[in-house]
Formats: structure tokens, C-alpha cells, sequence
């Protein structure tokens, strides 16, 4: 069968086929979550499902200020069963992605990702007590969090603080009903936004995720210095 590729501009390691997201198989034959795995001059791709990836569903929606490069050093919050780092790993071939998961149950799910692939790196831990994993880590070149939790700003800050490079980057996925399922989710994603700009992190880019996931927002953060 003929498919369409192209690179996605900017964003070295993702591209689309026939309209959808795709990574380069890290792990070839091996599929994750059931993804469709398509091969196009002799390379295997995974499609990648906007609709179990937030990040998927931010570059869908635009999100264009992403620095993960090939070599890059990635602490990822929230790993769960492993989608979207699976993702980072086709992308990161050679670098690290550290992967901080808090549910036992999930973690067990998510080592049978990692043992087949080299790049990723589990952390039973808490994302909430970066000092505990402090002893595991080096700087990281970008910090994605994505944990659902009333104070996940602050998670977000406290790791981007202890582990990011000076001139890193952070993708923080806010989940406003998380936060408070009482007021609108543009009310929190404000606030939000504005408390990351209180404590020294400038916002480069902002994306909703609708229609993917309701009322998320990415946004993509720097040191304001």
C-alpha cells in the first residue's frame, strides 16, 4: 500500500501519514497499546492516537514550540502504563527518558514497555517528592508533567527547579478538574498560567487539547531569565 509521509516541520523525529501523527518504531514489531504499526520504504512507524496522548493531541491542535531532539534528557511525571513515553522514545534514540510513576499497579504495566526499550528509565516515586529521585537524576533538557493532582503546579515547578537545564523547557499538561471541579476551566488554566509567571517560568506557547481531552491545556514553559 502507497502511503503519504512528510516531517512535520520543526519537530525533528514526528511525522504524519495520511493525515495522522507517527514515530519511528523504536522497538520494530512491537506495538504498546495496540497501535497501528505501519512499515513505508523499508521503516516501521506507529501511529500515534491523539486520543490516548495529550502530546499527540497538542501538536494535532499546533503546538509548534517543542525542543526534544534526538540526544535530548526528558524526566517525564506521570509515565502511567507508558503511551506517550513510548512516543518520546521513538523520538529521544539517543538520550533518556526518566519516568517518574507513582501507582504500583501502573508501574508494573509500564515496565513491560521498558524492558524493551533501553532509552527509558522507571522510577517508582512520588513526582511530588523530587528529593527522593534526586539521587537517580542529572539536568534534563525538557520536564513533560502530566499528573492529576490538586496542587500539579507546584509538582510541576518543584521538578522543573531541581532538574531542568538553564535553558530547558517544561511541557505541563494542566487538568483544571483536577484542580477544582467548581470553576471554569479557563479561570484555572489563567491562574495557572499567571502562578508559573510568579515564580520566575515564562509561558511560550499554549494549546487546548479539545477535542481530544476536555478541559486540558498544555503549556510550554521556560526559565524567565
Amino acid at each position: 500500500m502507497d502511503y503519504n509521509l512528510k516531517i512535520r516541520d520543526k519537530l525533528r523525529g514526528i511525522y504524519e501519514i495520511d493525515g495522522h501523527l507517527a514515530t519511528r518504531n523504536f522497538t520494530p514489531g512491537l506495538r504498546v497499546y495496540g497501535e497501528k504499526l505501519i512499515e513505508y520504504e523499508d521503516v516501521e512507524y506507529r501511529l500515534w492516537d491523539p486520543r490516548r496522548s495529550k502530546l499527540a493531541a497538542a501538536l494535532l491542535n499546533g503546538l509548534e514550540n517543542l525542543k526534544i531532539q534526538m540526544d535530548s534528557k526528558i524526566l517525564y511525571l506521570g509515565a502511567s502504563a507508558g503511551t506517550t513515553p513510548s512516543h518520546i522514545s521513538d523520538i529521544v534514540t539517543e538520550g533518556l527518558i526518566y519516568c517518574v510513576e507513582f501507582s504500583p499497579r501502573m508501574m508494573r504495566e509500564f515496565l513491560t514497555v521498558c524492558r524493551e526499550r533501553e532509552n527509558m528509565i522507571p522510577l517508582l516515586e512520588d513526582a511530588s517528592k523530587p528529593q527522593n529521585y534526586l539521587p537517580l537524576m542529572e539536568k534534563v533538557d525538557l520536564i513533560y508533567s502530566d499528573v492529576a493532582q490538586p496542587n500539579q503546579t507546584e509538582i510541576f515547578m518543584d521538578n522543573m527547579r531541581m532538574f531542568l537545564s538553564n535553558d530547558g523547557q517544561g511541557v505541563f499538561m494542566v487538568k483544571a478538574r483536577s484542580i477544582d471541579v467548581t470553576r471554569k476551566p479557563r479561570q484555572i488554566f489563567r491562574e495557572e498560567a499567571s502562578k508559573l509567571k510568579e515564580h520566575g517560568f515564562r509561558v511560550v506557547e499554549k494549546v487546548d487539547l479539545n477535542p481530544f481531552e476536555k478541559d486540558h491545556r498544555c503549556l510550554v514553559c521556560e526559565f524567565a531569565f
